[in-house]
């Protein structure tokens, strides 16, 4: 499947097989893929916990209205950020790069976020959603669905994860194989009431 079908293919799935197991290789194809989203600054704030104890699941799916696919997905994972990445070993994330553009860039990233806690949510925002939409099209392309969700309470999944203080969640992900098809479109706006040219 090629990216604009998995795209166009790509709905937000309710009902998964729960009898259905993921191979280790295809969890990893999806996780290493994730990790190649892109990231302000090179910084990788995201932070995933793939959740595969059944008792923390039922656990999450109590803070989560009872919502089945928690439990059932073949994969849940919470899309986390980490809000303080960016002052923590920042050289490492161009520990590769070439002399120049290091010198440059790693020390432009702490000056960047200091003082900034706004600025470090909306990236933390920015990076959850980047990499959460990696991973279901990934998902898609692999023959699975996926279903990203933020009705759950973050207060209790937080505590369940032991989720650190200076990380927040973006959102939960199930991935699976559907056992229903997903609504027909609810509804897509036109692009002309989506896309402005120039200016508003």
């Amino acid at each position: 499947m090629d990216t604009l079908q998995a795209i166009a293919e790509r709905r937000s799935i309710k009902h998964f097989d729960p009898n259905h197991t993921m191979t280790e290789e295809e969890r990893n194809t999806l996780l290493s893929h994730a990790i190649l989203t892109p990231s302000s600054f090179n910084i990788q704030n995201w932070r995933i916990v793939d959740v595969q104890n059944q008792s923390l699941r039922q656990q999450i799916r109590e803070a989560a209205w009872d919502q089945a696919q928690v439990t059932d997905a073949s994969m849940l994972l919470l899309i986390c950020a980490d809000l303080k990445s960016w002052k923590k070993h920042p050289e490492r994330y161009w520990q590769d790069a070439p002399d120049p553009a290091r010198e440059m860039i790693v020390p432009m990233i702490a000056p960047f976020y200091s003082g900034k806690p706004e600025l470090q949510r909306d990236e933390a925002m920015r990076s959850t959603g980047l990499i959460a939409q990696t991973l279901m099209l990934s998902a898609k392309t692999l023959g699975y669905d996926s279903c990203p969700m933020i009705g759950f309470d973050p207060k209790q999944v937080s505590e369940i994860i032991k989720l650190p203080e200076d990380h927040t969640i973006g959102m939960m992900l199930t991935i699976g194989k559907a056992t229903q098809p997903a609504w027909p479109r609810p509804g897509q706006l036109p692009l002309n009431e989506i896309v402005v040219t120039n200016n508003f």
